[in-house]
């Protein structure tokens, strides 16, 4: 009896401490497959920076009541001068942001986001070795979101480039950034998937992971394995304006492409084919005979764009872009806009059924505000010497205008140029210019071709029923 009762403890014990030890080998194993990110944020921190930015915002002071003055003596004038201010005056203040960037040169040139230094009036940079430096702007990329600034200093650290298009989805990424201002901050995921597109963006097929980034970590690098940047942290979805789970960042490719832009000319110039475009769902694919659902079915094609002189139609849908597939619409964006202008890319594209293959001479993408007038009228056109959108008059409206039988072109929008200093406005009909009657759209290109530049010339419209003479004048190339 008393040796059961000591072997019923001994093997209790022993099973304990099996299962102990096996618990304990599981997790060593386990974090044994786990990396090991204390070497990569060692070597790879003294090339990220801190960047803080001040803009000088002036706000100006409500205007007197009519016929009031401030008095000059008295509790009054203080009163008045504190709610008013002086006749002129402004109140000054100044508006602060932070965000990340790294070091890509070791003469001093940085990359962060557009977004960080957007309008600023100072931007310091502050390295790891705590210091700080001004920076000028070299160049900015609204569309890309990315910025090159410039420093005064040399034998800086260097980030090391990686290659974003080798990414693969599930791979460890890492992210050194400033969020709220907390320097040299790590925070560490997975790559979520590649080639996003976003609502808002459509140049920039975005690297989605799910590392942690906030408020500060804008323009911070992302890191792979290797310790090189393979993005540029700019944004987050988020409900709360925290950090959610979802995190994007700008493809180094496109980032570096584009910073050679920036450092050799200041600007960037991307491709533009000339369309709107759309998804294709499983019925729209149906309803065109394909067998499943892809590509960019093009629902406008812009007038005198590349590829409405390609031949492209309103119904097509491009399922290739130089050789590259497309699956979605959002694929073509980014691939149309790395293009270089002047080049000649080839399209597969399903029409009626069949396939064909197109050539379209690509064009520099036109500016974000003549851009998006040239796309919100599809009966219009721009004319890029007035600055304005023009539209040939139907019958109806030539009816309701008392034009039957006549010409005349309707202006539909105006942007800041000679249209605009001229006295144009939109709703106007232009009758003639430099004595020279206007028939439709076509003949107004003809001769705004024709016209000399910096001489006035007689410009008659019809406004609100009643005709009226503006003096209009064309500035050069050179100027506008």
């Amino acid at each position: 009896m008393k040796v059961m009762k000591n072997v019923r403890p001994v093997r209790g014990h022993l099973l304990s401490t099996l299962a102990i030890g096996l618990v304990l080998f599981c997790a060593g194993a386990w974090a044994a497959d786990l990396p090991d990110f204390t070497g990569l944020v060692e070597s790879n921190s003294p090339v990220v920076v801190n960047i803080s930015t001040t803009q000088k915002i002036k706000r100006e002071h409500p205007a007197l009541p009519p016929g009031m003055e401030i008095p000059k003596e008295g509790p009054f004038g203080d009163l008045f001068r504190h709610f008013f201010g002086e006749e002129g005056e402004g109140r000054s203040f100044d508006s602060q942001s932070l965000g990340s960037g790294f070091i890509v040169s070791s003469d001093g040139y940085i990359l962060t986001n557009n977004h960080v230094g957007d309008h600023a009036d100072e931007i310091i940079v502050k390295f790891s070795d705590r210091r700080e430096l001004k920076a000028s702007l070299v160049g900015h990329d609204k569309r890309s979101d990315i910025a090159l600034l410039k420093v005064d200093a040399t034998d800086l650290p260097v980030a090391r480039i990686g290659r974003s298009g080798e990414l693969k989805v599930g791979e460890w990424v890492l992210a050194i950034g400033s969020p709220f201002g907390f320097e040299q901050s790590v925070s560490v995921g997975v790559v979520s998937a590649i080639g996003r597109a976003l609502p808002s963006e459509n140049y920039v097929p975005f690297i989605q992971t799910d590392v942690a980034i906030n408020p500060g970590n804008s323009g911070g690098p992302l890191f792979n394995m290797d310790g090189e940047v393979v993005g540029i942290n700019s944004q987050i979805y988020s409900r709360t304006g925290g950090f959610m789970g979802l995190s994007f960042a700008i493809p180094i490719d496109m980032a570096m492409d584009v910073m050679e832009q920036l450092k050799s000319k200041g600007s960037v110039s991307r491709g533009w084919l000339g369309v709107l475009i759309q998804n294709v769902t499983r019925d729209l694919a149906e309803s065109f005979g394909m067998e499943k659902p892809m590509g960019a079915l093009i629902s406008r094609v812009l007038p005198d764009s590349p590829a409405a002189r390609a031949g492209l139609e309103v119904g097509d849908i491009i399922v290739e872009f130089n050789g590259r597939k497309i699956y979605y619409s959002s694929d073509l964006p980014p691939l149309v806009g790395r293009v270089r202008p002047g080049s000649t890319a080839t399209l597969k594209v399903v029409r009626n059924g069949k396939t064909i293959t197109k050539k379209v001479d690509i064009e520099e993408l036109p500016g974000e505000e003549e851009l998006e007038l040239s796309s919100t009228e599809p009966s219009s056109r721009i004319e890029n010497r007035l600055k304005a959108v023009i539209a040939n008059l139907s019958d109806e409206q030539r009816k309701e205008m008392k034009l039957e039988g006549q010409g005349g072109v309707l202006v539909k929008k105006i942007q800041d140029g000679p249209a605009q200093r001229a006295g144009l406005r939109p709703g106007d009909v232009i009758l003639r210019i430099d004595n020279r009657a206007v028939k439709d759209t076509a003949q107004l290109k003809e001769i705004l071709a024709k016209l000399p530049a910096d001489k006035a010339v007689p410009l008659l419209v019809q406004r609100g029923g009643s005709p009226l003479f503006l003096a209009l004048t064309l500035p050069g190339d050179d100027k506008e």
